[in-house]
């Protein structure tokens, strides 16, 4: 039986932003960012952070992560709204973005970040690295996102990691899931040494261990459509949810931030992948909850791992 008492989700915490009691004391902090303005191809993902919470409020599923942490505890997980960013200009979206994270962090809450297309992830790499120093980033997705700028727009949605690379906010770069790698961004994996994990090394004994402060970004296009068909670019080949999950439990290191981006609810069917989203974001808290201030930095497993050497790139 589903565990009776869930998180109060509010799906409806559209323009409060970061609210101080949801905020302080809490391990890990929701901050929805309801923004789709750098989607190249399909709008949409500006409706995700409450189709999000929904689903994670729904009496199908309980709070608990795989990890054994309890995200029905007060104490463990809070929500801090939504930014009113909708349909905003860049400039007052990442002014807005920047104040919202740096609100979650200065709280000592880790921000979990609810998109929004993955233009948003800049910003949020901006204000946590302004506070800790260049990080180490697990990113998860189908594309690079390394375009110089697309169609005109250095901030669209396949060019947030040319900006945090070429700013010097990331010192390390893993991708996981990538399969449309094209010449272009193959030029710019090179110029920033990104580590582009393959097919293959993708086994039981992947294991990943930062240095720096650990971001993870997830993109829900890298999994495969069978699995999150509420995607706007969906790219057959993807991941697993247990292979996903698989690489978030074997993570070590001290993860200061998250987010999850890309789920288009106007693409979804049934509420498939509003409930993988769900899913998702309990095993990023749970994992934050382990791996964020205070914690230990333990891994689910500790056996060997294979580390992927800096600078390798293949799609």
């Amino acid at each position: 039986m589903p565990h009776a008492e869930k998180f109060p989700t509010n799906a409806s915490a559209e323009g409060r932003g970061p609210r101080a009691e949801n905020c302080r004391s809490r391990r890990v902090t929701l901050l929805g960012v309801p923004y789709d303005g750098g989607s190249s191809f399909l709008a949409g993902a500006a409706d995700a952070p409450p189709a999000i919470r929904l689903a994670l409020a729904s009496p199908a599923s309980n709070m608990w992560s795989e990890r054994g942490v309890d995200l029905g505890d007060p104490a463990l997980l809070g929500d801090a709204g939504d930014l009113d960013v909708r349909g905003a200009e860049w400039a007052r979206l990442v002014a807005e973005i920047e104040r919202g994270v740096g609100a979650v962090a200065d709280a000592g809450s880790v921000p979990l970040v609810l998109g929004g297309d993955h233009s948003v992830t800049y910003p949020v790499v901006r204000a946590l690295s302004r506070r800790v120093g260049p990080l180490s980033i697990l990113h998860f997705d189908a594309h690079p996102d390394l375009y110089p700028e697309y169609d005109g727009n250095p901030f669209s949605h396949a060019s947030p990691f040319a900006r945090i690379m070429e700013e010097g906010l990331a010192d390390r770069l893993v991708q996981v899931g990538i399969r449309t790698m094209n010449a272009a961004q193959r030029v710019q994996a090179e110029r920033f040494r990104v580590e582009v994990v393959p097919w293959d090394a993708l086994g039981e004994s992947f294991a990943l261990s930062f240095a720096s402060p650990a971001y993870v970004s997830l993109d829900l296009d890298a999994l495969d459509p069978a699995a999150a068909p509420g995607v706007s670019h969906r790219e057959p080949g993807g991941l697993t949810v247990r292979q996903l999950l698989g690489v978030l439990h074997r993570l070590t290191g001290r993860l200061v931030g998250a987010d999850l981006v890309e789920y288009n609810p106007s693409r979804d069917v049934d509420g498939v992948s509003a409930s993988v989203c769900a899913k998702l974001v309990k095993e990023l808290a749970g994992t934050a909850v382990a791996l964020g201030p205070g914690a230990e930095g333990a891994a689910l497993s500790d056996g060997p791992g294979t580390v992927v050497s800096a600078g390798a790139v293949r799609s």
